[in-house]
């Protein structure tokens, strides 16, 4: 340890990352009766501060300079489609747009909030019954989550009920009881709230969805339809469709986020103490390896401080949690040459692709009106809920209109349907007609994980600390260029029954590799994944390391491959579940948890 730095007061728990998931986890650790310390290395953040209205909603600061988003010049990954390939840092926000700050991604999130189809849970199992393991294309990393959804089905319900969330079920209890999503499993409750009301665009959507024989429903949003208060007793107010969700704190205190949901009551409480503007270097470990003593970090003021604890739970974005465990020797490196290690293994994104449908000039389509999480979807080929036998592909993908609210800036840069001139007086009518007249549709796609797709520590580059930047290799597979192609042509069908008199279908190209100039999403996942066996998985079934026990490890990078569904209902019920096995096994028998 240098001169400058120093050694604090241990405490029992530590929990890296101010998001979603740390925040559920520090709340369930304080319940436990358990000293926290939440580090966070961004600013400290809060609705009242960064939602005051009318300043929050301001697109440029908002949409184009990322003011609640990673801060790039400090810290960053590179980034490769291959392995032949030297990786360079990603240096400007585009394809996806990483948190920083108390509240995380979670702040700025949109609301969709989805619970993970049960056969997603088990593909590698469930696609050997169907289909034979032959159907599985080499490469592919394929396998099982390690638990069910019949046992995560609660901690599903307690997720929903602290974010308030919208929506309609279909069956609960194995009753049918509603218009809700007809492929869903069955829920043990309601949703907290009703649905959000259908925006024109959705409304039109789902009455050509059910005329071309498909199964619509309205997306499940943490957006509040309705006055809630929270198991917790903290308050949301209705959403009122601004559109202001994505890159922004909610205003109304509508739109779930640790902010709004946790922190109020967490804050609080006298076990728990947050540290912002704290980046962690490494976990450390004792003598044999094999159990933490702590974390050691950077404070605002630039010292070096080791914060003792006995148990340290990483909470951090997808591929922190990822990099802190390689910088820290938590799990064994993965190397794709010998398909050996776990730590960087199965690094998944999301395979999305935005097409727009033009109407008729008399359909106003009121694109300036949205909420985050609003919409409506089908999912008859998402999932397993289609034969993938013919089509030679793994995985699916919903699709849905999720209008958010367009804004003046991104209108114009949307501009008009292709061949538009990108300047002038054509580019205007081109634009003006896209706004008022255009709606656009989400292939919400699966990415399946690869041998050669992986996360690991960048041999060149270094961040503003001194440490190795992660290095992303990452690029596009037939099989997902395949399924993407396949549900978009149901697009072309749907917008058919819209009486669409323009349609650009958007579907990805053979050949063409992964991008990172243009947006797609922020679902980054695997790289420390959740399994059975040691051999494949980076965590055990309750996101705790194999081999340093008092490890824990939350969030998206647990995800064996990639789903078709927005992550942060997953990453809040696998939170639930990891605290519920800690608070009820671990705490009182510290050490690997079996069974």
């Amino acid at each position: 340890m240098s001169d400058d730095s120093r050694r604090l007061k241990p405490v029992d728990v530590v929990v890296v990352g101010g998001g979603w998931a740390g925040s559920i986890m520090a709340k369930e650790m304080t319940e436990a009766g358990r000293t926290v310390v939440m580090l966070e290395r961004g600013p400290d953040r809060s609705t009242a501060g960064e939602g005051a209205y009318p300043a929050s909603i301001d697109e440029l600061e908002g949409n184009f300079r990322y003011k609640l988003f990673q801060d790039l010049s400090k810290n960053t990954v590179t980034i490769r489609n291959n392995a032949s390939q030297t990786a360079l840092p990603y240096r400007r926000m585009a394809a996806f747009l990483p948190g920083e700050g108390v509240g995380g991604a979670g702040l700025h999130w949109s609301g969709v909030h989805f619970r993970m189809p049960p056969d997603d849970l088990r593909l590698r199992s469930r696609v050997i019954e169907k289909y034979g393991a032959k159907f599985i294309p080499e490469g592919m990393n394929l396998q099982d989550y390690g638990v069910t959804y019949e046992e995560l089905e609660p901690f599903f319900d307690k997720a929903e009920k602290v974010f308030g969330t919208s929506g309609e079920a279909y069956k609960v209890n194995g009753q049918v009881v509603g218009q809700g999503n007809v492929f869903a499993p069955s829920r043990s409750d309601h949703f907290p709230l009703p649905p959000l009301k259908d925006v024109y665009t959705a409304h039109l959507f789902r009455k050509a969805a059910e005329e071309v024989g498909f199964h619509p429903y309205s997306l499940p949003a943490a957006n509040a339809s309705q006055q809630y208060t929270n198991p917790y007793g903290v308050q949301m107010g209705p959403c009122n469709f601004c559109g202001y969700c994505s890159g922004y704190a909610c205003y109304m205190y509508s739109k779930a986020s640790p902010n709004v949901n946790i922190l109020p009551v967490l804050r609080r409480h006298p076990l728990f103490e947050l540290r912002a503007n704290c980046h962690v270097l490494r976990v450390e470990r004792d003598s044999t390896g094999t159990r933490a003593t702590g974390v050691t970090y950077t404070d605002a003021d630039g010292k070096v401080v080791t914060q003792p604890a006995e148990m340290v739970i990483l909470t951090a974005f997808q591929f922190h949690n990822v990099r802190l465990m390689l910088l820290s020797g938590i799990g064994k490196p993965y190397d794709p040459v010998r398909n050996e290690g776990v730590v960087g293994r199965n690094f998944v994104y999301q395979n999305v692709t935005t097409s727009v449908v033009w109407l008729d000039p008399k359909v106003e389509t009121n694109q300036y009106i949205g909420a985050g999480g609003g919409g409506v979807a089908f999912d008859d080929f998402n999932s397993e809920n289609f034969d993938h036998g013919p089509l030679g592909f793994v995985g699916g993908s919903p699709v849905w209109v999720n209008q958010a609210g367009v804004k003046a800036i991104a209108a114009a840069h949307s501009g008009g349907p292709p061949g538009t001139p990108r300047w002038g007086s054509a580019w205007k009518a081109g634009m003006i007609d896209t706004y008022r007249h255009s709606l656009r549709i989400d292939a919400h796609g699966a990415n399946m994980a690869y041998r050669d797709v992986y996360l690991d520590l960048d041999p060149t580059w270094k961040d503003a600390y001194g440490q190795p930047l992660l290095r992303m290799t990452f690029d596009w597979k037939d099989n997902d260029i395949r399924m993407n192609r396949y549900v978009v042509d149901k697009i072309g069908n749907v917008a058919k029954a819209m009486g669409a008199r323009n349609v650009h279908l958007t579907r990805r190209e053979f050949g063409k590799p992964f991008d990172t100039r243009q947006y797609q999403t922020t679902h980054l996942g695997g790289g420390a994944v959740m399994g059975t066996d040691p051999q494949t998985s980076a965590l055990n079934r309750y996101m705790q390391s194999w081999d340093v026990h008092n490890v824990f490890v939350i969030g998206a990078n647990a995800f064996p491959q990639g789903t078709g569904y927005n992550p942060t209902g997953m990453v809040a019920a696998l939170a639930y579940w990891a605290a519920h096995h800690i608070r009820t096994t671990y705490l009182a028998h510290p050490g690997p948890l079996a069974g």
